[in-house]
């Protein structure tokens, strides 16, 4: 859905006001953002490098000649300007003439080094504070435009796995699917993946980040696919488990404990419950199953700009889902000698539970 040029300035000047209030309630005048998945969040720019400076009445992002037109034809609402030798230096030099107190900074993500320089250009008349996580826990909820770029690259996600299905036999190499399905998100108007495809076979499936290698599928294989788009800006996830043949009863027993300690997870998310506490449910039902000592990984993670933000759907996260998180649910077992199961599908949770985002099927995994 495209909006005009005023209705983007007045969504990226809303999301600056919002930080700029818990700025405010933190004691802090402004913020140097360093970040460039804040960058873009917050002023629009996709760059690689650049700085900007966001306060209440203030707003200028600074960037190297690479940058500057791209900078101007993207950025909304704020002033771009190009700085041609030490854009880190530049910036403090700037706000030892036009700042003072307390201002913020990605702690997160600026290096020491860098931290360095622009402290020292400042000289001291600024009090440093580390400020992180500000803009990201801004991030974790997502404004109408950012939840639309999310389902259509769900959309495009789940149409080239569906497309790619058909092609998954014994003696197809997982490198070859995996290019196969990066080159049709492409074709389908994705910028890239949202990360390194994954396609694991066979007792690979037990790594539960396997990279594709030149192994060929073969007959009584399990198949983890594991995809996702950017389009717009934002990111999917999806992840199915396929099996090559008939399954035996114990690769059944992993694959449905699986598929009900998800379904389990998803029947629990809603806007107000804790998200240790649906991590929780996925876990217990594995443990219903003797499995969960099979499950190594969190049950989920927030989905945006970046393919892990806030929040975190794991044990000991006792933040509350809010209307407008985008989150996975994506548990997974993982014998070794075996292999494992996992499935993942990309959530909107709303006022009243969730909504899916990435229908595509489940329950026909077996591919004759």
């Amino acid at each position: 859905m495209e909006k005009t040029s005023g209705g983007k300035q007045s969504l990226f000047l809303a999301r600056r006001q919002a930080l700029a209030q818990r700025l405010k309630a933190r004691q802090i005048r402004g913020l140097v953002v360093s970040d460039p998945s804040n960058l873009f969040y917050l002023t629009g720019f996709r760059g690689s490098a650049g700085l900007a400076y966001l306060e209440a009445k203030a707003a200028i992002l600074w960037v190297d000649p690479r940058y500057t037109l791209q900078a101007r034809g993207q950025a909304q609402g704020v002033e771009v300007a190009e700085v041609r030798i030490g854009l880190t230096q530049f910036a403090g030099c700037w706000l030892s003439r036009n700042s003072c107190g307390r201002v913020g900074f990605e702690d997160t993500h600026l290096s020491q080094k860098n931290f360095s320089l622009l402290r020292e250009a400042a000289g001291g008349k600024l009090i440093w504070v580390p400020s992180g996580s500000v803009a990201r826990a801004l991030r974790a909820v997502k404004d109408e435009m950012e939840i639309e770029a999310i389902r259509r690259a769900c959309e495009l996600t789940g149409k080239v796995f569906q497309s790619v299905k058909s092609t998954i036999r014994p003696g197809v190499r997982e490198l070859d699917l995996a290019a196969e399905m990066e080159y049709r998100m492409k074709r389908e108007g994705a910028e890239g993946p949202a990360f390194e495809t994954i396609v694991a076979s066979g007792p690979r499936t037990a790594l539960p980040h396997a990279r594709p290698s030149s192994k060929l599928l073969e007959e009584g294989d399990l198949v983890i696919l594991d995809l996702g788009a950017i389009l717009s800006g934002y990111c999917s996830d999806l992840t199915r488990t396929l099996f090559c043949g008939r399954p035996s009863a114990r690769i059944r027993r992993l694959y449905k404990g699986v598929r009900a300690a998800q379904l389990k997870a998803i029947e629990g998310v809603f806007a107000g419950v804790k998200a240790e506490e649906v991590d929780g449910l996925a876990r217990r039902e594995l443990a219903a199953r003797r499995l969960d000592k099979y499950f190594t990984h969190s049950t989920g993670h927030g989905v945006g700009i970046e393919i892990h933000e806030e929040p975190k759907i794991a044990r000991r996260e006792a933040v509350k889902l809010q209307p407008g998180n985008v989150i996975t649910i994506e548990p997974g077992v993982y014998v070794e000698g075996l292999g494992g199961v996992r499935i993942e599908d990309t959530l909107l949770v709303t006022r009243e539970g969730c909504q899916l985002l990435t229908p595509s099927p489940k329950d026909d995994w077996m591919i004759d």
